[in-house]
């Protein structure tokens, strides 16, 4: 094998013309050693380092945490929006042809990796400061933390690529990937459990909970309910988590680390820091294309699909329309000017609905009731909608938002919440025919967007839409109970980055993405031909730069 360091296994930067500049990066985080003492100080600095990069670089847009473009356009809940002249790579990626030079692939894994970097470099100065004699307990809980980024790190990559290196701080050849890395992420997470307090002042570090968390996910990933029914059962009766009592409390930057935000990116602003890098960077392109929007203008993309509007309907009974959901689209106005008359549609909806898009005639979040068309780029391209969860009030403009550049804000990014606990237990509940049990759970997450002062609300204070949601009486079939929880999951996550990711895993991908493009591609123009194939679109190409730099001993997914 290869001789290497971690960073020849980083996708080498480039650029590309895009709406948005973009900058060479010069390496970070690395001093020589004997430089600054090794001491219990010096490991957390370097920690610091390896939690800057949850969020990816910070000029890169293509590598956020949030997954919006790899989790959501390549699913049926988002377009990539803007033009079609703008960001061709992610056309790439919607269309389910992403080639193994694709730009938002290449940062991603640079990113990641970059990431396990500093965590690797963490353990090695932690190790060095132990034999310095620095304070063993201080150092483990640093180890810990540092650990479990590191198995977080790794698990992004295994839902994105499935075949990957791991990479550890011993590392000195290029590892293999075709392996199971689920045992290497599975022990970091149980070191992290072992070792990590039950409760941090700085909300934004790992606790014991939160590495049990993500055991849970790994364990759900890896479709192994049996393993992750006694860790699910544990966060859920011992933890410190609650669903907050309004919805939108979860992307509303001043209540930021509530009771149910498990982890999270912690983003910031107007801090005192080098420019606006610390401000949700991955999402800045994606708000309204209008200089009176949230977003300072930029740049449109990140639009909701109408099959996921159409998801938000309900019945007589407050309930999803399982099956028939998309049969008749949710009234919506495209290629209609702002300025010609519009009523928006009247039917029963789902309140999680205005707090996740954008729509024509609904009240946006202080800044009036969202005009349509003047706040797309291009309707024809990606349709009438506008993202919503990651903007800020307009009460909030110049505090939770950048004071010098609205398109960066302090909106956390979760990564786990309590309600994904809940639905994946809920989960298990179904698939093991306790039927009753899995509807109790799915009716928490009801009951809570249920609240009628959690509702969007007009310029008068009365409900901005028709909103009817109500709690399931019954899960009648096995059947019934996991179409009704998954499909409850997609309503409460939308554009969290987590729907394409939940389809590969429930194994129903195919089926539903070649559903959904063959209806959606009679809207989009660009969608006609696109096609998800079994047993390659599962998962996407192993960046080339990452092969070659690797001398071949990283190999290509199946189909790429």
């Amino acid at each position: 094998m290869k001789k290497i360091l971690l960073t020849a296994l980083i996708v080498s930067a480039f650029t590309i013309t895009s709406c948005d500049k973009e900058l060479d990066i010069n390496p970070q985080g690395s001093l020589t050693e004997g430089v600054i003492p090794q001491d219990e100080v010096w490991v957390g600095q370097q920690l610091i380092s390896a939690y800057a990069m949850l969020d990816g670089h910070p000029n890169y847009f293509w590598a956020p945490a949030s997954n919006w473009a790899l989790g959501d356009v390549a699913s049926d809940d988002f377009y990539k929006g803007s033009s079609s002249g703008d960001q061709p790579p992610l056309n790439d990626v919607e269309r389910y042809t992403p080639g193994t030079t694709n730009i938002y692939l290449s940062r991603k894994w640079n990113s990641i990796y970059d990431g396990i970097n500093k965590c690797n470099q963490t353990l090695r100065s932690a190790e060095t400061a132990l034999e310095q004699g620095a304070s063993a307990s201080k150092i483990n809980v640093l180890v810990a933390e540092a650990k479990f980024l590191r198995a977080h790190y790794h698990m992004d990559a295994k839902k994105i690529w499935n075949n990957i290196p791991y990479i550890i701080e011993t590392t000195t050849e290029v590892p293999s990937n075709e392996v199971d890395s689920w045992v290497n992420i599975e022990e970091d997470l149980l070191f992290a459990i072992d070792n990590l307090p039950n409760f941090q002042d700085d909300k934004g570090r790992p606790t014991s909970w939160v590495a049990k968390s993500y055991l849970a996910k790994a364990h759900m990933f890896q479709k192994d309910l049996a393993s992750a029914k006694p860790v699910l059962d544990d966060v859920i009766n011992n933890g410190p988590y609650a669903l907050v009592s309004n919805y939108h409390d979860n992307f509303n930057g001043d209540k930021n680390n509530n009771s149910e935000s498990i982890f999270a990116v912690q983003n910031s602003v107007n801090d005192g820091g080098d420019g606006v890098w610390n401000g949700n960077a991955g999402n800045r392109l994606n708000h309204p294309y209008a200089s009176d929007a949230p977003g300072g203008g930029c740049c449109g993309f990140f639009q909701p699909t109408q099959n996921l509007v159409n998801a938000y309907k309900t019945d007589a009974n407050g309930l999803p329309l399982l099956d028939t959901f998309n049969d008749v689209d949710v009234k919506n106005d495209q290629g209609i000017p702002s300025s010609d008359p519009f009523t928006p549609y009247t039917g029963t909806l789902d309140p999680r609905l205005d707090w996740t898009v954008g729509r024509r005639g609904i009240e946006y979040l202080g800044w009036g009731n969202m005009p349509g068309m003047r706040w797309t780029r291009d309707q024809g391209n990606g349709g009438p909608y506008v993202g919503k969860k990651h903007e800020y009030l307009k009460s909030q403009e110049g505090t939770i938002s950048s004071s010098t550049s609205g398109a960066f804000n302090a909106i956390n990014t979760p990564l786990i919440r309590y309600s994904d606990v809940l639905l994946w237990r809920a989960e298990i509940h179904a698939e093991n025919n306790e039927l009753d049990l899995a509807k109790n759970l799915v009716n928490q997450i009801r009951r809570r967007a249920a609240n009628p002062n959690g509702f969007v609300k007009d310029a008068n204070g009365n409900d901005a839409a028709n909103y009817v949601i109500k709690e399931y009486t019954s899960f009648p079939s096995k059947e019934y109970a996991v179409k009704a929880v998954r499909f409850e999951r997609r309503l409460e996550l939308a554009s969290e980055g987590h729907r394409f990711f939940d389809l590969v895993r429930w194994g129903i991908a195919k089926d539903v993405l070649n559903n959904y493009i063959t209806e959606e591609q009679t809207k989009r123009v660009y969608l006609s031909g696109a096609a998800f194939a079994n047993g390659k679109n599962e998962y996407y190409p192993i960046p080339l730069d990452a092969i070659n730099s690797s001398d071949n001993v990283l190999k290509q997914n199946s189909g790429y």
